[in-house]
């Protein structure tokens, strides 16, 4: 007989999250970084600044919480700090060259681990699982 969880969509994808990044973690904190710290520079690295409110966002974090993150992440070099020039109370975050340096290698990790994790899956599915789960965050 089925349990609840072994069907509940929130369950499996939160299993899923943990297949993945459980192993990966030890690398992120062996670098000097929490998982946000991770999640923020990973999501940076590839990205032109963007307004602390859509990093925190992305991010899945609250906006209080990443702005002062991303203070101590700028006091660090690791990101840098601008107002927005069209509207001032907006503060845009970027990467910089001390972060780009810190999350490449991780970057490179973490797409290793995803290919373990996927070992047994086929192209195919890999695309149609990952194109479901973006379609289901763009519900929101």
């Amino acid at each position: 007989m089925l349990r609840f969880v072994d069907t509940y969509l929130g369950y499996l994808l939160g299993q899923a999250n943990h297949a993945l990044f459980k192993d990966f973690e030890a690398q992120v904190q062996a670098a000097g970084l929490t998982s946000i710290e991770w999640r923020v520079l990973a999501t940076l690295h590839d990205s032109q600044a963007m307004p602390v409110s859509q990093l925190a966002q992305e991010v899945l974090s609250k906006q209080p919480t990443v702005t002062k993150l991303v203070q101590r992440m700028a006091a660090q070099g690791w990101v840098g700090l601008w107002a927005d020039a069209t509207d001032q109370r907006r503060t845009l975050v970027a990467i910089e060259k001390a972060g780009q340096r810190l999350v490449k290698p991780l970057i490179e990790a973490a797409k290793r681990q995803e290919a373990l994790v996927f070992s047994g899956f086929s192209a195919a599915e890999i695309e149609a699982l990952k194109n479901l789960l973006v379609k289901l965050t763009q519900r929101g």
